[in-house]
């Protein structure tokens, strides 16, 4: 799945607050409650129903409701959250195309805030890389 960081520039703090609340309820569990996720990003529970609803459409989430409700990062949520710290630190300015993809990595372009070109890796733990066995 290519990444699409279109829809970044739409998220706002409250946003990247709910990212970063999933992303550390998902330390201890494997699908976060929606009261822990408010609980965490410290935001009342209907802002946070609004904003996980607008992060669910995005897909930078996924929702499970098959023992309790909760919802647990995907692997563009995860990239998001990287590239707002890259973002924040002045590392990077802009994200680029795709140079290449490989069994457990994708690789982009990006640019500096000072112009330079630079490549940002993304690793993929957990990507299947065949698609079928043969017996």
């Amino acid at each position: 799945m290519k990444l699409d960081v279109s829809g970044m520039r739409y998220l706002t703090k409250e946003h990247f607050k709910v990212l970063t609340a999933v992303e550390l309820g998902m330390k201890n569990h494997e699908i976060v409650p929606v009261e822990l996720i408010s609980s965490i990003a410290k935001l009342r529970h209907g802002g946070v129903a609004k904003i996980l609803s607008h992060l669910l459409r995005n897909k930078l989430i996924a929702h499970d409701g098959t023992t309790y409700d909760g919802f647990k990062l995907t692997y563009m949520g995860y990239d998001f959250l990287a590239l707002k710290v890259f973002m924040k630190h002045g590392h990077i300015a802009g994200l680029g195309r795709q140079i290449g993809v490989g069994k457990e990595s994708d690789i982009y372009m990006a640019v500096q805030p000072d112009g330079t070109e630079v490549a940002i890796k993304f690793h993929r733990l957990g990507r299947t890389s065949f698609r079928a066995v043969k017996n």
